[in-house]
């Protein structure tokens, strides 16, 4: 009686058919992110990015769903990579608000450094792009609803600055770490990433924690980073 069964070989046929659907994806991405660089991101169809990708238009739409959607991804994968993930998994192993507080510094570092790395060209030949300025808006609203969280956690460990009360400093903490800020001090100011970032640790503890538990949380993130 025979003992192979057709599982194992199923399963690496899957295996291959997602590697290969992931190098679709890069290709398409890769092309399309060109293409919007050079010639912005309205002016380009999604035709344009098949012929470049080696695709066709209808993978692009199975992948995607629309242009807007491959631009979605795009942002994402820039802005959302590995430098960004391994950050928010320092974060989400700290229990204390007031040393997440701090390690926000590195978190907004990744995001906007990733994003001058990956999207500047595209930003610039697209600065005026409707669908650009949309996905730019529900970025900004996710953010804004990522980091309420940590200071929720703040108020409830009863850490915050005192007089300081939460919309405050939710908006203190969503300004301060804004593309603007960013862009300002390192584009435009010739600041490191790195001198952003301690800039931005010790303004955000200053600007929304107690003295002491920020005195603690600034020790403590130094030691993780």
């Amino acid at each position: 009686m025979s003992t192979s069964s057709s599982p194992p070989r199923r399963t690496y046929r899957s295996a291959q058919r997602e590697q290969a659907a992931e190098a679709t994806r890069a290709s398409v991405i890769e092309a399309a992110k060109t293409l919007f660089a050079h010639e912005g991101i309205d002016r380009v169809t999604v035709a344009q990015i098949a012929q470049d990708a080696g695709v066709a238009s209808s993978t692009i739409y199975a992948l995607f769903k629309s242009k807007d959607g491959l631009l979605q991804a795009i942002m994402r994968t820039a802005i959302f990579g590995r430098d960004f993930q391994a950050a928010q998994a320092v974060m989400k192993c700290e229990g204390d608000a007031a040393t997440q507080v701090a390690l926000t510094a590195h978190v907004a570092r990744t995001i906007w450094e990733s994003e001058s790395t990956e999207l500047g060209l595209l930003r610039g030949a697209s600065a005026f792009s409707p669908a650009l300025r949309k996905l730019e808006a529900e970025f900004e609203n996710l953010r804004h609803e990522m980091q309420g969280e940590r200071l929720q956690l703040l108020f409830s460990q009863s850490k915050a600055r005192q007089g300081l009360d939460l919309d405050t400093a939710r908006r203190l903490m969503w300004m301060y770490t804004s593309r603007d800020i960013y862009r300002m001090l390192v584009h435009e100011g010739g600041w490191t990433p790195q001198r952003y970032q301690s800039w931005l640790a010790d303004t955000l503890l200053a600007e929304l924690v107690q003295p002491r538990a920020a005195a603690v949380a600034r020790r403590r993130a130094g030691a993780m980073l």
